[in-house]
């Protein structure tokens, strides 16, 4: 009986103590841990923030209430090098780089970047509490916090500075995918050794024009900016009752409508939505769509999120362009040829419309041909062409519209069975003669890409007058093709002058220039950029900066 007493006692004990011990080990920091001596704070300091980490390091990064550290394993291989010293305080004051980083965080703004993503609310609540509570200072346990805080918040800037937030993508021309550990503790060495916090991360931001540019008037923007909360509109609507409800709210809150306590019904709604429609220059139809939807929620913090986005785009560009180059923004209708860091000159341009886009890529031009034909792609057959020709064979001739078999030869058309031809079954070609009608105009620019796009001429040049350009099948249309011409073949003037060119032009002569030195060309998408002084904003034409701004930014306020 005694021995069975012992047996139990054991295994009690032997269940109990680990599972006291692993509780133990599991405990929180303290929330407070007051010293009176300054001699005592340090060495009490590196234990509250030993016993943080090793905390976080059991519980998914999250320190002592719901504050999550980032870069863990930074954060702790730094303390553990440093023998868990404090970084950025000194005997109950914070030594120079804490303040410096702390100004960083909190002008951050002008960078594109949130404070919120650094720990910001809670650095600032500590040094609030610093400031105003004597006794507070005392406390080494928030010392200590704030310690892990700015140690994470300063590795998340090199971060966002070198890399930026959004994924990488197909056409991301940076080598380095994912940052190595050695970035970050260099950028760390570096401001011990300079002091300089800002220097250091300036220095990892992307070295472009447009970068800078964008950069700098965003200051300006911000001065005038204001962050006033509104509703924000998700269109096209999933729920109709619950959308309609917003838009009353959103309209009340730009003094459209009277109140957005009761339910506005139709009569209501229709002539406040026209109103409106009236002030942005909309069609005052007095029904909702994209283009009234997309004014609504075009407030400043979404321009300002408009803007991170795009100070992260460069972010994916190497770290220098070639000498020369050809860049073709979509949304800015917008094509610039660049040569040294000087702008050669620019050229509008049309684009693809947003259900047959203009792809992103990047490559280099390698010939172009003057009175080029036209080989139509089977995507437009099948969606356009076909169902014309199938009610009139006549559509081929009004576009100058060849049929071609599979052994090359023109097919007349009367002897074609259109009415049986669909996707599944077309063993033609359709092509278009040269000319000046040709959809190609003149002159087609060839370069290397998976999706058979070009730069061209055009039939329809008034185009270029329109304010919106989205309207291609996916090329891009140039309205300067003779200066890019000209540009491409500068170097061999002896071959291909100028004025042979405009004579092939003129006798409508059918010639493939090559030889010439390859010129990049990068087709990017860039809604906003610094220009005459101020932000411009472009029109989001294929809904890219929405997509961003709802995956990285939703509910992100600027401080």
């Amino acid at each position: 009986m005694k021995y069975r007493k012992r047996i139990i006692i054991v295994l009690f004990f032997g269940c109990i103590f680990p599972i006291f011990f692993s509780c133990n080990d599991n405990k929180k920091p303290p929330e407070k841990d007051i010293v009176t001596k300054l001699d005592k704070a340090p060495e009490r300091l590196s234990e509250d923030i030993q016993k943080m980490i090793e905390y976080a390091e059991k519980n998914k990064s999250v320190i002592n209430d719901s504050v999550k550290l980032k870069y863990m394993h930074l954060d702790s291989g730094l303390y553990e090098d440093k023998k868990f010293e404090s970084i950025w305080s000194d005997k109950e004051k914070w030594n120079p780089i804490a303040d410096s980083l702390y100004s960083f965080i909190d002008s951050c703004k002008y960078l594109g970047l949130f404070a919120s993503d650094y720990h910001f609310g809670a650095l600032s609540f500590i040094h609030r509490v610093f400031n105003e509570d004597s006794i507070a200072r005392k406390n080494i346990a928030l010392w200590a916090k704030a310690d892990l805080l700015m140690t994470d918040a300063f590795f998340s800037l090199v971060k966002d500075l070198k890399q930026g937030r959004l994924n990488y993508d197909s056409v991301t021309l940076r080598k380095d995918s994912v940052l190595n550990d050695s970035v970050f503790t260099t950028a760390f060495q570096q401001v011990l050794q300079s002091g300089s916090i800002a220097s250091v991360l300036h220095n990892l931001e992307p070295k472009h024009a447009g970068y800078d540019s964008l950069k700098i008037y965003t200051r300006d923007f911000l001065s005038t900016a204001k962050f006033k909360p509104f509703t924000y509109l998700d269109y096209p609507y999933k729920d109709s009752i619950a959308f309609f409800k917003l838009l009353q709210k959103r309209l009340y809150e730009i003094g459209m409508l009277s109140n957005d306590t009761v339910p506005a019904d139709t009569a209501l709604l229709k002539p406040a939505i026209r109103k409106y429609q009236k002030a942005k220059n909309l069609q005052p139809t007095g029904r909702v769509n994209d283009k009234m939807v997309a004014a609504l929620n075009e407030t400043d913090i979404e321009r300002f999120k408009r803007i991170a986005v795009n100070l992260d785009r460069y972010k994916l560009l190497p770290d220098s362009l070639p000498k020369t180059y050809i860049w073709v923004n979509l949304p800015g209708f917008n094509l610039k040829v660049m040569d040294s860091d000087t702008l050669v000159f620019e050229s509008k341009v049309i684009v693809g419309k947003p259900d047959t886009r203009t792809p992103l890529l990047t490559s280099d031009v390698s010939n172009f041909v003057t009175f080029p034909q036209w080989t139509v792609p089977t995507s437009i057959i099948f969606k356009e062409m076909l169902p014309a020709i199938q009610k009139s064979i006549n559509y081929l001739k009004k576009e100058n519209l060849l049929v071609i078999d599979g052994n090359d030869d023109v097919v007349d058309p009367a002897t074609v069975k259109w009415k049986k031809l669909s996707k599944k079954y077309f063993p033609y070609q359709i092509k278009q003669q040269e000319g000046d009608n040709n959809s190609l105009g003149v002159i087609k620019f060839n370069f290397r890409n998976k999706y058979s796009v070009y730069m061209h001429d055009t039939n329809v040049r008034w185009m270029f007058g329109k304010a919106f350009r989205a309207v291609s099948h996916g090329c891009v249309r140039v309205q300067q093709w003779e200066k890019l011409s000209d540009f491409l073949v500068r170097n061999d003037t002896m071959k291909y002058h100028p004025d042979t060119l405009r004579a092939w032009i003129k006798r409508q002569e059918k010639h493939v220039v090559s030889g010439f030195q390859r010129v990049p060309v990068f087709f990017r998408y860039f809604t906003c950029e610094g220009k005459n002084g101020h932000v411009k904003f472009y029109d989001d034409i294929y809904a890219e900066d929405k997509l961003l701004r709802e995956k990285y930014f939703a509910g992100k306020s600027v401080n």
